[in-house]
C-alpha cells in the first residue's frame, strides 16, 4: 500500500526520525541496520527496491508484512546496512578516512558528489547488503597448531569436511604441520522472511547446513503438539544427523511421537542461535550403539544396519545411534534423492503447504 496525501509531510517529523536514529545507535556507526524516513509514494516494496535488500527480509526486520502500508515520517529499518550517523563538522571525505573507504565509492553509495554537505544526525551508509539477502561466501586464513586435522577443524568451523578439504585440495590431514595456513571458508547466511508461527525455509545446500552446523546444540520443537527437545548435531552430509542431548530429551522426543520410537516423519522447527528453520524429523534410533566407542566398528548397530561405525556419539542419553532432521532440499544417504515426505513436512513447517 503506497502513501496517499503529501499535505501529511512535515518537516519536523523528518527531523525527529533523524534524531531517533541517532537516540538509538549508542555509538556513531550502527551495524546491520539503517533508517530510513518514508516519503510521500513510499511503500516496503519499493523501499527495498531503492536499498537492494530482499523485500521479505524488510518486513521482518520491521515487524511488517506483506499488506502493511506506511504514514509519511514513519521510521523504517533497512537490514544488512552499516551506516555511520553523521556528527558536527563531519564531511564524506572525513567518514571515507575514518572507515578506511573510497571517497569515491561512499559517494555513489549514498547517491551524494564531491559538492555534497552534510549535517548533523544525517545517515551515512558504509555498506550494501548483498543483493536480496542471498547467502554469500568469503574466505579466512588459519594457522595450523598442533594437533589439528580436516576433521576436527570442520568441526570447529561449522563447515563441511569435504568443503574444507576441496579449498586446501594440495593437503591432507596427514600432511599437515603447525604453522601450515590453509584457507576456511566463511558462509554468511542472511535472516529471511517467515510468516507468524513458521520457520525460515532454508535450503539445505547453501544454507541451512552452515546455520545448523556439527557439533551444535539447538531446540526441535513439534509443530502439531508445541513440545520441545534438545538436540545435538552429530555428523550428516545430505541432512543432518542428530542425537537427543539428555535421556529427559529422548523422553521428551518419544512422548511427541505416542510413546514409541517410528520412521514416520513430522513437521518440527529447528531453534538455534535465535533463529527459527522450518524441519522434518523421524524419531527412530539408527546406526549407533549407546554402550560401544563412538566412532569406532561395533558388531551391533540399531535400526538393523549390523556391524559397522558407531555412529552414536552422545553418550547417556538411553539413545542408540542417531536419528534424521531434513530440511529444504535435503536427501537420504542411501539414496542421494529428496524424500518427498519430509519435504512436504518442511512446507508445512515454512507456512508454505
Amino acid at each position: 500500500m503506497n502513501i496517499e496525501g503529501e499535505n501529511f509531510f512535515r518537516r519536523d517529523t523528518m527531523n525527529i526520525g533523524k534524531i531517533t536514529a541517532a537516540a538509538v545507535c549508542v555509538s556513531l556507526l550502527c551495524t546491520n541496520a539503517a533508517a530510513y524516513t518514508a516519503k510521500s509514494g513510499d511503500s516496503y516494496y519499493k523501499i527495498s527496491k531503492a536499498h537492494g535488500v530482499n523485500f521479505y527480509e524488510l518486513l521482518k526486520a520491521n515487524g511488517k508484512n506483506e499488506n502493511s502500508g506506511l504514514y509519511v515520517g514513519e521510521n523504517v529499518l533497512i537490514p544488512g546496512i552499516d551506516v555511520h550517523i553523521a556528527k558536527e563538522g563531519d564531511s564524506y571525505w572525513k567518514i571515507s578516512k575514518q572507515y578506511g573507504m573510497s571517497f569515491y565509492d561512499l559517494l555513489a553509495l549514498n547517491g551524494k558528489n564531491e559538492s555534497s554537505g552534510l549535517a548533523a544526525g544525517d545517515i551515512v551508509k558504509l555498506k550494501k547488503s548483498t543483493e536480496n539477502g542471498a547467502p554469500y561466501v568469503t574466505y579466512m586464513t588459519y594457522s595450523i597448531k598442533w594437533g589439528d586435522d580436516f576433521w576436527t577443524l570442520s568441526k570447529k568451523f561449522g563447515i563441511p569436511f569435504e568443503e574444507l578439504c576441496a579449498c586446501n585440495s594440495k593437503m591432507s590431514s596427514d600432511s599437515l604441520k603447525e604453522g601450515d595456513v590453509i584457507t576456511v571458508p566463511v558462509h554468511h547466511v542472511p535472516g529471511t522472511y517467515a510468516p507468524d508461527g513458521f520457520g525460515e525455509y532454508l535450503d539445505w545446500e547453501s544454507a541451512a547446513q552452515y546455520v545448523v552446523p556439527i557439533d551444535s546444540v539447538f531446540t526441535v520443537r513439534d509443530l502439531y503438539t508445541g513440545k520441545t527437545f534438545r538436540a545435538k548435531r552429530t555428523i550428516g552430509a545430505n541432512h543432518a544427523d542428530c542425537e537427543p542431548l539428555t535421556a529427559a530429551d529422548t523422553a521428551a522426543m518419544k512422548e511427541i511421537w505416542g510413546g514409541t520410537f517410528s520412521w514416520t516423519s513430522r513437521p518440527v522447527f529447528v531453534i538455534y542461535n535465535g533463529r527459527t528453520i522450518a524441519a522434518s524429523a523421524s524419531s527412530m534410533p539408527h546406526a549407533g550403539n549407546e554402550y560401544a566407542t563412538a566412532g569406532a566398528y561395533t558388531e551391533y548397530r540399531s535400526g538393523g544396519y549390523g556391524a559397522g561405525t558407531n555412529f552414536d556419539y552422545v553418550k547417556g542419553n538411553n539413545y542408540d545411534g542417531h536419528f534424521d532432521i531434513h530440511f529444504l532440499g535435503s536427501t537420504t544417504h542411501s539414496t542421494g534423492e529428496k524424500n518427498e515426505a519430509h519435504q512436504k513436512n518442511v512446507r508445512i513447517a515454512a507456512g508454505r503447504q
